[in-house]
């Protein structure tokens, strides 16, 4: 059965057909893209069920009567838990954590030796911890740098200002200034901040070079390449990551958003396993951005069976193949025009790669074919000598 469509590649072909020029049928858009008309007439009717322009079930009430599922057997479950754990929460082996119900039925007017003693607890032991509590000041404080250091391990580069945001949208509110002093309390520096006393030294590796700049391979899904690039917007950057198999030079998997976070690489990748089969094995080379060392990349990375690959800092010619396919497209969309939206450049960009570059752009290199014909004509071959 072959796997569904990644859904940022959907959203982009509906995009496309949606502000496609007068004349432009979406047969042509779907053999641009490579799919089935049918299939993207579902997609589109689909977006205006989204969109409310037609009735329906959209896609977001199926997520939420899915998780509104979920929750109830989560409930459920906690439930029997509960039931389960009540005798043994009753027992003298976690005075601890029965101390904050002792205090709280005392407040309430239940005499302490009366709680302790239908507890089986010791008083002495729980007029000390009253002594010397945790605040709930300090429990504060511990979600708030938890989830400073969450956001700083992801993005490194990252500021005071940015980890609070990231922060903030993990439910830890808390003013910049806040945010500051924890970093500094605890010495969570941007790499690209100043420098304070010491040089920093860019990120280590966290695999070998497995390539060492020989861009060949006799198989599809056996070498792919991966990096970043950014252009400027009206609204500001926009950053696209792509994924290319050495074989075909077919752009794989993309993702393209409006900042430059871990989950970028991880949705390209994603999406380009989503658009290939028999991965395993394959080897990603990159270079040693953040984003491609970040433990949720490297851990994505091993749940597809791939082998991950980097190279030299400051080398560029160790992901030569690369740089020159986003050398084509500064060249030939980046550069063509000032861009005033990012959805103007995203729609820009996706057409390009998936209408001109894998469709029409002719490579020496690949015996004057396309990608996608040198895939059609080379991949039944390759198969049957395997």
């Amino acid at each position: 059965m072959p796997k569904p469509y990644p859904e940022e590649f959907r959203e982009d072909v509906v995009r496309v057909a949606r502000n496609r020029g007068p004349g432009v049928t979406l047969e042509q858009v779907a053999a641009d893209f490579g799919v089935h008309a049918v299939t993207l007439s579902k997609w589109m009717r689909r977006a205006d069920i989204d969109d409310g322009v037609q009735p329906g079930t959209s896609s977001q009430e199926n997520v939420e009567l899915r998780a509104a599922r979920q929750r109830i057997k989560l409930l459920e479950q906690e439930n029997e838990v509960l039931r389960r754990a009540a005798a043994y929460l009753s027992q003298a082996n976690l005075p601890k954590r029965i101390y904050p119900l002792v205090k709280e039925l005392a407040a309430g007017g239940v005499p302490v030796t009366v709680t302790c003693r239908v507890l089986k607890l010791a008083r002495q032991p729980y007029y000390r911890w009253l002594d010397r509590p945790v605040t709930d000041a300090a429990w504060e404080e511990a979600y708030r740098a938890n989830a400073l250091f969450d956001a700083h391990r992801e993005d490194p580069e990252f500021g005071y200002r940015f980890l609070a945001d990231e922060a903030r949208d993990a439910g830890s509110a808390m003013a910049d200034r806040t945010a500051w002093r924890i970093c500094r309390d605890n010495r969570w520096w941007s790499v690209f901040g100043k420098r304070r006393g010491r040089t920093k030294k860019a990120g280590p590796p966290v695999h070998d070079d497995l390539v060492r700049r020989d861009f060949t391979t006799d198989g599809p899904n056996r070498l792919w390449l991966a990096d970043i690039t950014e252009h400027a917007t009206g609204e500001g950057k926009l950053y696209l990551c792509a994924i290319k198999d050495v074989f075909s030079k077919r752009i794989v998997g993309y993702s393209i958003d409006a900042r430059m976070k871990s989950r970028l690489a991880v949705t390209a990748l994603n999406n380009a396993v989503a658009r290939r089969e028999n991965v395993a094995g394959c080897i990603l080379h990159t270079d040693r951005g953040s984003q491609f060392r970040s433990r949720k990349f490297v851990r994505t990375l091993d749940g597809h069976g791939m082998a991950g690959s980097i190279g030299r800092v400051g080398a560029a010619g160790d992901n030569a193949a690369m740089e020159s396919f986003f050398s084509l497209l500064q060249k030939n969309v980046l550069d063509r025009r000032s861009w005033a939206t990012r959805q103007e450049l995203r729609i820009a960009i996706v057409t390009w790669i998936e209408r001109t570059y894998h469709r029409r752009r002719r490579q020496t290199s690949l015996g004057r074919l396309t990608p996608v014909e040198f895939e059609t004509v080379m991949t039944t071959p390759v198969l049957q000598a395997a």
